[in-house]
């Protein structure tokens, strides 16, 4: 995407500060069924049945436009706050706050991206949401974290659960590498979390640890060809497993409380055809382990694919066409979905 070029910049006293943003417009046309999240037009994985099979859907929305501030001052305090207009339950129109964080001397604390996420080996899309089984959590979260070098280290707001009666009773711990050299460039993480449910109407209760680890890297094989890849592995913390869409414990007959698997990952390349334009290329999957469920409607596998042009006449406009295909499969059967994307973008 065009670089946000923080134009708006200026000084009062010892802070330095800068104003940046987007504004930008999404459309999109589903072909063979309606997977299109109202707010910013990306895309949904499919239900899996005939009940969304009507052909042709047509959406346009800007809620993906934001704005942030962001200020340093003298002794090396910087602040970051960030917005844009999705709205706090994805419709769009109203503000909703992207991060609101403070830094100094490799101590943050606030919200922004979780520790256990990198964008190493990530491939750029159109849609918002992007490849399913990317590094990480694929959103924001309030956080303590203290980097030095190329190691970081966070106590974040812990997410998931999706089982009755859950609750947190920790915090989730995180440990991140990130770095690199020449062309080449690479980031690991693992994350540790407490998964507890307390039924106080049958006096039952019980508590399972949940893991995550993940790998990421980015190769420059040329000018003009970047490759990139991610592998993730949760058991106990599926809400880190990038669109899996699963619950990360069920309780059993017996009344324990039993972890699920999953695992997932993506790969992707750039292709640059200079004067700005490039074609880039992702498949990502995930797949959760849930044959204890019983249930044949419990989501197993979702994968994605995207194939987009974006083209950057200029340093601040960004404009790009997408394709997306979409498929999701439970233990009754599969559905997919193929939709179609434009896409334009003013930074300042």
């Amino acid at each position: 995407m065009a670089a946000q070029a923080q134009a708006f910049s200026f000084s009062a006293g010892d802070v330095d500060a800068s104003v940046y943003g987007y504004a930008r417009l999404n459309m999109s046309y589903d072909l063979d069924e309606n997977v299109a999240n109202s707010g910013h037009r990306g895309g949904t994985f499919p239900t899996v049945d005939d009940s969304q099979d009507v052909d042709g859907h047509f959406g346009a929305a800007a809620s993906q436009s934001r704005i942030g501030v962001k200020a340093t001052n003298s002794d090396g305090v910087m602040v970051n706050i960030e917005g844009d207009f999705m709205g706090a339950d994805y419709k769009g129109g109203a503000l909703r706050l992207r991060h609101a964080y403070g830094s100094y001397n490799g101590i943050l604390a606030g919200q922004t991206w979780s520790n256990y996420n990198s964008f190493v080996g990530t491939t750029s899309t159109l849609d918002f949401d992007g490849v399913a089984g990317v590094a990480g959590f694929g959103s924001r979260t309030a956080q303590l974290r203290y980097t030095t070098g190329p190691l970081s280290f966070s106590i974040e707001d812990p997410k998931g659960g999706g089982f009755d009666d859950s609750k947190n009773g920790m915090p989730a711990l995180t440990a991140r590498l990130e770095d690199g050299t020449g062309n080449f460039s690479y980031s690991a993480a693992a994350l540790v979390k407490q998964n507890e449910y307390d039924d106080p109407v049958n006096d039952t209760d019980d508590s399972a640890m949940g893991y995550a680890v993940f790998g990421a890297a980015s190769m420059g094989l040329s000018d003009m060809i970047t490759i990139r890849g991610a592998i993730n592995y949760t058991d106990g913390a599926n809400a880190y497993l990038y669109r899996s869409g699963g619950d990360d414990a069920y309780i059993d007959a017996n009344g324990d409380l039993e972890t699920i698997s999953g695992m997932g990952g993506t790969i992707g390349a750039s292709l640059s055809l200079g004067g700005g334009r490039t074609i880039n290329a992702t498949y990502g999957m995930t797949k959760l382990d849930v044959d204890d469920l019983n249930d044949p409607t419990a989501g197993e596998t979702n994968t994605n694919a995207f194939i987009n042009y974006q083209w950057i006449p200029i340093e601040n406009v960004m404009m790009g066409i997408e394709y997306g295909y979409y498929n999701a499969e439970n233990q009754g059967g599969d559905d997919d979905a193929n939709r179609l994307m434009f896409a334009a973008q003013y930074n300042f």
